[in-house]
């Protein structure tokens, strides 16, 4: 079981964060009309996995903004953000923010993602919400990159992820 920090203190998870050559898990989330995707619905493309706590806090937003930014002249690059948000709140903040190269998933119909991607939250006031980590997947799904961030309030590397794409 990994462990990682929130304010200093100590949270475990659950499962096992991916290393990289891994294959990635499968997975199956829900979208912003309330669809579910899976890792198959974005076959042939590079995926940015940016997993993150909530929406609501400042670290978690700044991150996605950073993404949203950086990511838009990349060819062939599917950018997920996914957390325990529901899509209304995850729609809300894209249409705020004017989110345009990221695609929102929750957790909303099935929690697996965040124990096969071993980003569950297992103790500690966040218990059931996801860490903050930033995968990177290839076109066949194997792990780029993989941050599992070692302080849950601190900001992911954005050059290590950006980098490998």
């Amino acid at each position: 079981m990994h462990k990682v920090t929130f304010k200093s203190e100590p949270v475990e998870l659950s499962g096992s964060f991916p290393r990289v050559g891994d294959h990635a898990p499968d997975f199956s989330l829900t979208t912003l009309d309330l669809g579910d995707v899976t890792l198959a619905d974005f076959a042939g493309k590079r995926k940015l996995l940016n997993i993150v706590p909530s929406l609501d806090t400042s670290v978690c937003a700044k991150s996605i903004q950073v993404f949203d930014e950086r990511v838009g002249s990349i060819d062939n690059l599917a950018t997920l953000v996914v957390s325990a948000d529901l899509p209304f709140a995850q729609q809300r903040f894209a249409e705020t923010h004017g989110i345009r190269n990221i695609t929102f998933l929750s957790l909303m119909h099935e929690r697996q993602f965040a124990r096969d991607y071993g980003v569950c939250i297992a103790s500690g006031p966040l218990r059931g919400l996801c860490t903050r980590a930033v995968v990177v997947l290839d076109e066949d799904n194997i792990v780029r990159h993989a941050q599992l961030v070692p302080e849950i309030a601190q900001e992911p590397d954005y050059d290590a992820a950006l980098a490998v794409l």
